[in-house]
């Protein structure tokens, strides 16, 4: 008796409901990344962004009452006595701008290296403050810290974001696939954090001119940045496996890129997504790297210490998942041997 042969492709086809699925997936998948990275642009907004107003006591109250009702809920004032004042909390990086005073001509005092968003926030506001009520005078600008002259946007520092956290990704995903054995992962994981540091920092400052300060420090601020990711990303896919690498990379690029505030400021993005950006690799790596080029490594202490705690939990993570008994070693083995026929 014979049977009749199936034709051929016919197997191969997916039932509709998996396409359906599928689709679905790709839906859902194409709309998460949407949000993730158009949200915060489109809902970024001044909002309790820290300033200095220096000057006398009455003028400062009277300014303060006027940016509230411009912006409400826009700064977050701290009043001082002269510019000179205002100038040092500006480079000591605990606020972005100033509004000066004490002079007979009103000033607003930037630091577009800092956020040329909010710089130009506050360049705005000057501009309405022109011709305040009773006062002949206009309002002039000045920036404090600049960006570099052949970056006067910001440009590279923004778009390298991404690039910092793509190397850290790409670390974890193949030194397990190129390097074998735990220590050697892990050394070549530092390594490469080290080299890429120098890379990244000497092409955006000595390249792209995008960066100032001293170059060994911003090539450290870079290194430890990408160490901190890879080692995550390492540890997460030791312990976790797939789950753990997708766990890992969805942090970084879903949630730690779009929410770094690299490109803007952390207290323009929306609600508390600011704050939870500068608890994340990428968004304390970019403030990191702001502090020592531009600023003499003022305000890098917060930043530095996030990159190093989340650095000791991707190496603790990584220990704990290679100590762990995995019996792949001898089924490996056994796929990869052929099988032996007995004959009789």
């Amino acid at each position: 008796m014979s049977t009749q042969a199936a034709p051929p492709g016919a197997a191969s086809f997916s039932p509709w409901p998996a396409v359906a699925g599928a689709v679905a997936l790709l839906t859902v998948t194409i709309s998460l990344l949407l949000t993730a990275f158009a949200w915060p642009s489109v809902r970024s907004s001044v909002h309790d962004v820290p300033i200095a107003v220096a000057g006398p006591a009455p003028a400062v109250k009277q300014l303060t009452a006027v940016l509230d009702r411009r912006l409400p809920d826009g700064f977050e004032v701290t009043e001082v006595a002269d510019a000179a004042a205002a100038e040092q909390l500006i480079r000591d990086r605990k606020v972005y701008g100033a509004i000066d005073l004490s002079s007979g001509t009103p000033q607003v005092i930037t630091a577009s290296a800092g956020s040329t968003a909010v710089a130009q926030a506050l360049n705005t506001l000057a501009a309405g403050l022109t011709k305040p009520p009773g006062a002949n005078t206009e309002v002039t600008a000045r920036d404090l810290v600049p960006l570099p002259a052949d970056d006067p946007r910001g440009a590279g520092l923004a778009a390298a974001a991404l690039p910092l956290v793509m190397g850290g990704l790409l670390t974890a995903l193949l030194l397990p696939r190129l390097v074998r054995g735990s220590a050697h992962r892990i050394i070549g994981a530092f390594a490469f954090a080290i080299t890429g540091g120098l890379a990244v920092a000497a092409i955006l400052q000595f390249w792209f001119g995008s960066l100032d300060g001293s170059y060994w420090a911003n090539s450290a601020a870079v290194a430890l940045t990408v160490a901190a990711t890879s080692l995550t990303v390492l540890g997460l896919a030791s312990l976790l496996g797939y789950a753990g690498f997708g766990l890992g990379a969805a942090t970084m690029v879903l949630i730690g890129n779009p929410l770094s505030g690299t490109a803007t400021a952390p207290e323009m993005l929306p609600g508390w997504s600011g704050t939870l950006g500068q608890l994340l690799p990428p968004g304390a790596g970019g403030r990191l790297l702001r502090s020592t080029s531009f600023f003499n490594g003022h305000d890098a202490t917060h930043p530095a210490t996030v990159l190093t705690a989340w650095l000791t939990l991707g190496t603790v993570l990584y220990v704990a998942g290679s100590l762990r008994t995995r019996p792949t070693g001898s089924v490996t083995n056994t796929v990869a041997q052929p099988a032996k026929q007995t004959t009789i």
